[in-house]
């Protein structure tokens, strides 16, 4: 089982929209048979069959093992990730396309920019995986707080500038043998606010939310 599988086919994601066949994906994380599944998602079995064909019709689904039980033979199956990604290559008439315009300022750049790299990404662990190689990534994540939007242009200048010298450094002008081209991607964005729940108040009336 892959930790996150990317879904370029548009038949497979429209099959991993259904709610249903979402929920039996979550489920089958552990192998488990068509009868476990129904106990588990209240549906009766037949119908969890159909919805396990369709899944395993577009490889999301695999057989495990065969266990027969009397004159019955039970199919255990697991999904083949633990999680499933969406690519743009799905929606390929209308996914954005980063060549089209360059805005470091700009957010709908940033998302095609996102979008690209969940695509090519996809590809190379699809091709590592065949290839039983290691794919080389890298990638940093965390927050930074600025004082004010003056300190954050300024944090973004002085990263430009610092990254610019070290492609400078490190980039290969007249790839030499054994040079492989590699994608560099670095992103910043307001962090999403954090929405607390509502709590009642003696003056909220009963039933009703207090706005905050």
């Amino acid at each position: 089982m892959q930790d996150i599988a990317v879904i370029e086919d548009p038949a497979a994601a429209e099959v991993t929209l259904d709610p249903i066949r979402t929920r039996i994906l979550r489920e089958l994380v552990q192998p488990a048979s068509a009868t476990q599944l129904a106990v588990r998602v209240g549906l009766p079995r037949q119908k969890v069959n159909y919805h396990l064909k369709a899944l395993e019709r577009h490889g999301l689904v695999e057989l495990v093992e065969e266990r027969r039980k009397g004159n019955v033979t039970e199919r255990v199956l697991q999904a083949t990730a633990a999680s499933y990604l969406i690519s743009p290559a799905a929606l390929a008439a209308v996914s954005p396309d980063p060549r089209r315009f360059a805005d470091r300022f700009s957010a709908f750049w940033l998302l095609a920019l996102a979008g690209r790299m969940v695509q090519e990404v996809g590809k190379l662990i699809a091709g590592a995986a065949a290839a039983r190689q290691k794919l080389a990534t890298f990638a940093i994540d965390g927050d930074i707080t600025f004082r004010t939007a003056a300190d954050r242009a300024a944090f973004a200048e002085e990263l430009g500038v610092e990254i610019t010298r070290l492609v400078d450094k490190y980039h290969d002008g007249v790839p030499s043998a054994g040079a492989r081209r590699h994608r560099l991607v670095v992103a910043l964005h307001p962090a999403l606010k954090e929405t607390s729940a509502p709590t009642a108040t003696k003056e909220s009336a009963p039933g009703k939310e207090q706005d905050t």
